[in-house]
């Protein structure tokens, strides 16, 4: 089959699909993941067709406000609605979505009859077991979760509203709100894979028939892949360092971020290595290095723990290593991932971000590396993980449902 795979977002937003994507492809499919530019060299390295979606991601690193977000948000679905049409191949066969491309996508299922199915990274349906991801990590007891679930919709799909009345003016169809097509979806038991483990999110039992949890996808990267020689290196002169990132998140604070980060170590007496990020995080120092984009996979099972902001690619990385971790949520999602780890007993309570101080991190640290009840916590979780498979399950799911 001709799979297009849309996602759209910041590099966790989109590395996931290229491991899927992959996976797809080794099973006889041609596969095309649309991405924004920025993407482009990471989906062609995964052995993928590369298709340009055109939004810029540069500004989500900015505010952290709930309604900075919101605008934010509907500027870059706006951007992104504009050539989302233009992407999808005609004769593609089937539409693999992402939970920020799916509003848009299930129009063009609509135009064109290309059958689709979600291939979500959160869990964005309202059930009683949590509150929406992005509201937070608190409980509000299953009733209030369920209608803050619902609520969260409704706003999502009022971001959503310009860009889908733009869309169906191109694609020639009669006006429907947002709303009206998220019911239609969910009466028709539309199909969505999630790719995280049930190790973080057992899949609600309150959840329709079609929401399935899958299992991660983790990021591609080249069988011959190796850590560069620096740090290797630095790995072997002495004991498992801390690696400090924050992603995509916090541009322009990267000098305060990188102080912090320096100074928390040497109070806790840990080696450390900053990944720069967007952050740019930096530092120098016998017992200090600074790196650029290197594979979770291949570094992370190095290190004594991982201090990081809270995003789901990262999270599950740090669990699938066996490596406790220190949490430093930003915005978004990311309070609801480091809760889930903090639940779990693989990371220390989260440090929100504007509470972040050396002497804090210091602490956690200290907890984080020399308390083993962490590091078993985390080794649990991974022996889970390593029973999923997420792209396996993923093809499966495609089979049963494009056969019948």
């Amino acid at each position: 089959m001709r799979i297009m795979i849309a996602a759209a977002g910041s590099r966790g937003d989109v590395a996931p699909y290229t491991g899927l994507g992959a996976e797809l492809s080794r099973a006889g499919h041609d596969v095309a993941l649309a991405a924004t530019d920025t993407f482009a060299p990471l989906v062609r390295d995964a052995g993928l067709e590369f298709r340009g979606l055109p939004a810029d991601t540069g500004t989500r690193g900015g505010g952290t406000g709930r309604r900075e977000l919101m605008r934010t948000a509907a500027a870059f679905v706006t951007e992104l609605g504009r050539g989302f049409a233009e992407a999808v191949d005609k004769g593609t066969d089937l539409l693999l979505l992402s939970a920020t491309t799916a509003p848009l996508g299930w129009h063009l299922t609509e135009a064109t009859g290309t059958p689709s199915i979600g291939v979500y990274l959160q869990p964005t349906a309202p059930t009683g077991d949590f509150p929406p991801v992005v509201t937070g990590s608190r409980s509000l007891g299953r009733l209030a979760n369920r209608a803050t679930g619902r609520f969260a919709l409704r706003m999502a799909d009022r971001v959503y509203e310009p860009a889908v009345a733009q869309l169906r003016r191109d694609l020639s169809l009669p006006p429907v709100s947002p709303s009206e097509m998220r019911r239609r979806q969910e009466r028709a038991d539309w199909p969505v894979l999630h790719g995280f483990s049930t190790a973080l999110v057992p899949r609600p039992s309150d959840w329709r028939s079609g929401l399935r949890v899958a299992g991660n996808w983790w990021p591609h990267h080249a069988s011959t892949a190796r850590l560069p020689t620096e740090i290797e290196d630095f790995l072997s002169a002495g004991p498992r360092p801390v690696l400090v990132g924050f992603g995509s998140m916090a541009s322009g604070d990267g000098e305060r971020l990188s102080e912090i980060a320096v100074r928390a170590l040497r109070r806790a007496g840990l080696r450390g290595i900053l990944q720069a990020g967007s952050a740019g995080l930096a530092a120098e120092g016998d017992d200090v290095l600074t790196i650029g984009d290197v594979p979770h996979a291949l570094l992370f099972p190095r290190l004594a723990a991982v201090v990081h902001h809270g995003g789901a690619g990262t999270s599950a990385a740090a669990l699938r290593a066996a490596v406790p971790a220190v949490t430093v949520p930003v915005t978004a999602d990311q309070p609801f991932w480091a809760a889930r780890l903090a639940a779990l007993g693989a990371a220390t309570d989260p440090i929100p971000f504007r509470s972040l101080t050396a002497e804090r991190l210091a602490d956690s640290l200290g907890r984080a590396v020399k308390q083993q009840a962490y590091s078993r916590a985390a080794a649990r979780a991974a022996k889970h993980m390593a029973t999923e498979d997420g792209a396996g399950r993923t093809l499966g799911t495609i089979r049963q449902l494009t056969d019948g």
